[in-house]
């Protein structure tokens, strides 16, 4: 990739960081509907939990979008398949601002969300063989570190800006954005062709692997406990912590600087004990949500439990990704579309239950204890790949090395090489 000649060992190339910004607008539109639900119902003439449909929507979109334009987009050259799902995005957000129908507004979600994927997919290849095997983990991190920052940055000033300009603003803002982000892609991405280098029999054979399946199904179970609440953390704060409307982006901070620290903590420390963290980190999630319940009524216990949740919850899914990808050995390349389809489904399956939790006797408190529930069931599937871990150990085929094993019987990770 010519854009790597002569960079400086150590240092990543700019395109890394370009795609990084992409990611950061991908998390932010995600993500903002939740600091933004009232105003959107009101606006539209629909119920909240009926308005936080635009969040189970997008996460739908994006567990199709994920592996599907992967597949549908690879014989196109890279840059253009960038350049395309950035100008769809900004289309989408274009619609969804000039339309008053709830159901249109929907469906550009859903599309927003199929660009999405389109550009995860291939901006994680774009990022991995721009670095180079040295620092392909590397340049991944920085990418999911543009998600996590949309939670800590994008979503508080999306809600913000929201107060004072309805929430239009923030779409007309990102569609601006993913314009911008559009021009830079085509001006530093540079152009190669698309080649199935690995056999798709090969990569579905893999599939076959049981951890395999069952760290996805912990990235399910972990991210629907956390987003069951957060999808619908704005009427909790305000009708039941008595937090005023103004306030709440200051809590979506403290929500993004939890995720921030959990997806530190999750990298840090799943390195040498995988399992004790993901168990431990599952277990501290689904006690902070439940304690949610009873002590959400007073503003400080309120924003430190909502601290705690995104810290413990987020330090799972770096662990469970890991183990996902090192666990298909055959296929990792699916197998990452797979584990973002994972956590969109969790994302889905989590506010769609919480909102009709939401309009049941529980009230407010219901997205929380739907939310207690996941999260206590991620133990069941972390618990089963600890077992099966001490009985068999990861093949990672793409490098044909066995990686050394952990602490607690799980394989150490690996740096991929693509």
């Amino acid at each position: 990739m010519p854009s790597v000649a002569g960079t400086p060992t150590g240092k990543l190339p700019f395109v890394v960081w370009v795609l990084a910004a992409g990611t950061f607008l991908m998390g932010t539109t995600e993500f903002v509907i939740a600091g933004l639900l009232p105003q959107i119902a009101g606006d539209l003439g629909v119920g909240v939990s009926r308005a936080g449909l635009l969040i189970t929507a997008f996460a739908i979109g994006m567990i199709v979008g994920g592996p599907t334009m992967a597949l549908a987009t690879l014989r196109l050259p890279q840059r253009l398949t960038l350049v395309l799902a950035l100008s769809v995005f900004a289309l989408g957000h274009v619609v969804a601002a000039l339309s008053t129908s709830f159901t249109v507004v929907l469906a550009a979600r859903v599309v927003t969300a199929l660009a999405t994927g389109a550009f995860w997919a291939i901006g994680f290849v774009i990022a991995t063989a721009a670095a180079g095997p040295a620092r392909a983990t590397r340049a991944i991190g920085v990418m999911m570190g543009g998600l996590t920052l949309a939670n800590v940055v994008g979503v508080p000033i999306g809600s913000f800006v929201g107060q004072y300009t309805g929430w239009r603003g923030p779409f007309w803002a990102l569609a601006v954005l993913a314009g911008l982000a559009a021009v830079f892609v085509g001006r530093f991405i540079p152009l190669t062709e698309r080649r199935a280098e690995i056999s798709v029999r090969a990569e579905v054979r893999a599939l076959r692997q049981g951890p395999l399946w069952l760290a996805l199904t912990a990235a399910v179970l972990i991210m629907g406990g956390v987003l069951a609440t957060y999808t619908y953390i704005t009427p909790l704060l305000t009708d039941r912590a008595g937090i005023p409307a103004g306030a709440v982006p200051l809590v979506l901070i403290v929500f993004g600087l939890g995720a921030l620290g959990g997806t530190a903590l999750g990298g840090r420390l799943g390195d040498h004990r995988p399992m004790a963290t993901t168990i431990t980190a599952a277990v501290v999630t689904a006690l902070a949500l439940l304690l949610l319940i009873p002590l959400s009524t007073g503003p400080v216990t309120a924003i430190a439990l909502v601290f705690l949740m995104a810290l413990a919850g987020f330090t799972v899914n770096p662990v469970v990704t890991s183990l996902a990808v090192r666990a298909a050995g055959d296929a990792p390349t699916l197998t990452s579309a797979l584990t973002t389809s994972a956590y969109n489904t969790g994302i889905a399956a989590g506010s769609a239950v919480a909102g009709r939790a939401l309009s049941t006797s529980l009230g407010l408190t219901g997205p929380a204890l739907v939310g207690a529930l996941f999260a206590t069931l991620t133990l069941l599937p972390l618990i089963a790949l600890a077992l099966s871990g001490t009985r068999r150990r990861a093949r990672i085929v793409a490098q044909r090395t066995a990686p050394a094993p952990a602490h607690d019987g799980i394989t150490a990770p690996v740096p991929l090489r693509h």
